[in-house]
Order: structure tokens, then sequence, then C-alpha cells
């Protein structure tokens, strides 16, 4: 059995009121900062990951060294988990989104999976690339635990193939800044997901 630690980057900058941020780089706030501390120590007195991956952007990037620097291993960066290319949309609010393209913007909330943002990716495309990064940390580390270091679209897209659902069923799931999902992959190919969206080592922040 390998067990996937999925968790999102610390807080940043855009998150309310809500922006499509996506592959803006942003830096971590005293606030992230001090979350993507708390999951560090966590899954270092909770486990012994034998290697983090983690999106490209900054923000995965240095959630993710101070996981592998509290577990004493080094994180690697992998792209398919870069968070999703809003294209046209990156870093507008969604209130701008919705008054000029309203309809476009009633199919992302409500047929996410018939979604392709202009000049950038659907979630589809997402799945593919997060996928692969997925299948390299059971093929390479089985039977050990691997943290992956993703964004809120990321982790939602990763875990609705993990639990065969739907892309249809996107908004259904939460990914909180600093979260950690917990996941057992069987060799047969069960999959058992202990935890969603667990922030309870945030609780005294």
């Amino acid at each position: 059995m390998t067990k996937i630690l999925l968790t999102r980057h610390g807080h940043v900058e855009g998150i309310k009121p809500a922006r499509f941020r996506g592959r803006a780089e942003l830096e971590l706030t005293e606030r992230g900062l001090a979350q993507a501390d708390a999951l560090a120590k966590r899954i270092a007195a909770t486990w012994k990951p034998v290697a983090v991956f983690t999106s490209p952007l900054q923000r995965c990037v240095l959630t993710g060294g101070k996981i592998a620097a509290a577990c004493g291993i080094k994180g690697e960066v992998r792209d398919g988990l870069g968070d999703i290319d809003y294209g046209a949309w990156q870093m507008r609010t969604h209130d701008e989104v919705s008054a000029e393209s309203p309809e476009a913007y009633r199919r992302w909330r409500t047929a996410p999976q018939l979604t392709r943002f202009p000049k950038g990716e659907s979630l589809q495309d997402v799945m593919a690339r997060a996928a692969d990064v997925l299948r390299e940390a059971l093929l390479r580390y089985p039977e050990q635990t691997v943290v992956l270091v993703g964004h809120d679209s990321v982790n939602r897209v990763l875990l609705l193939q993990l639990l065969d659902m739907p892309l249809a069923a996107y908004w259904r799931l939460v990914q909180d800044p600093g979260t950690l999902n917990e996941i057992d992959v069987f060799a047969a190919g069960d999959v058992r997901v202990q935890r969603v969206n667990d922030t309870s080592h945030l609780d005294q922040l």
C-alpha cells in the first residue's frame, strides 16, 4: 500500500475576494507561512514520507520545502501539479468575469467539466497531467509515503479521480489553504480515502 498525502499550499492573497489565481506567482502571506509550518510539523510527527513532489509555483515550492525539511528529505518540482491555466481570466475577480462573460462564467459554475478557459486549460487537461505525477509516485515508491503539494483545482481533480467520481462533481469538494488529504492506494488498485480537507493542525493559528 502506498500512502499519498495530498496537500495544498498555505494562504496567499487573492483567495478572498476570490480571483482566478492560476499560474500567477503569489507569495505566501504571514498566515500562509504559519499554515505551512503547522502542516510540515504534523506530517513529520505522524508519517515518514520518502518524497515530496510540489507544483513549480513558489507558494507550493515553499510549502513543500518546509515539509521536506521537517522530514529530512528534499522536495522535487513536478510541472504536472501546477495550478490550472485560467488563460485570459487569470488574476481577474469572479465578479469581473461574471459581469463581462456571464454565460461562460455560469457554465464554469454549473458544468465545470464542459469549460475550457479562454486561452487556457480545461479540467481534463489538469487531470491528465496531475494523474501522471500520481502514477509516478505509485510506481517509484510502492509501500511508502509520498507528499504531493498542489493547488485547489489540482487537488479537487485528483481526489475526484481517486474517488472514481466525474469532473461534474468538482464543486462538491473543498480544499482549504494548508489542508491535508490522506489516501491509501493498494497494489491491486483499491483506493481508501482516509481523510479529506483536514485542517485540524491549523486550529491553534
